[in-house]
């Protein structure tokens, strides 16, 4: 049931991303199921970003975020490690996203910079 809910969710949250930012996001094929030794990040046609997706009532983010990272070392990819999580009963576009301050910081730097805010 469980392993269910994930990959629903997973496909929940790349059609989301895909009709809000215009892009094509879909689910990794066999993500989270275990059948392969090879990590991926749980969707993929997100540039620069490694998104492990949770949904779970008790959510434990930093192991969700090691294992985002985890992967990414395993890949040598320089993606920023994203987890976003939802509880059951709580719709797709009300999900946490979870990100590392350095991360943050500069996608934040990006849009003030783009914004005119700052030089």
């Amino acid at each position: 049931m469980s392993s269910r809910k994930g990959n629903d969710y997973e496909t929940e949250l790349s059609k989301f991303l895909s009709a809000t930012l215009g892009i094509d996001v879909s689910r990794t094929p066999l993500s989270g199921g275990g059948f392969s030794d090879v990590q991926m990040a749980d969707l993929i046609g997100t540039p620069d970003i490694w998104v492990e997706a949770k949904r779970t009532q008790r959510a434990d983010v930093y192991r969700a975020m090691q294992q985002a990272e985890d992967g990414i070392a395993a890949r040598s990819c320089p993606d920023a490690a994203v987890v976003i999580t939802r509880k059951n009963n709580v719709p797709t576009k009300n999900s946490l996203v979870v990100m590392r301050l350095d991360d943050w910081v500069d996608l934040y730097r990006a849009y003030l910079t783009l914004t005119g805010v700052i030089k």
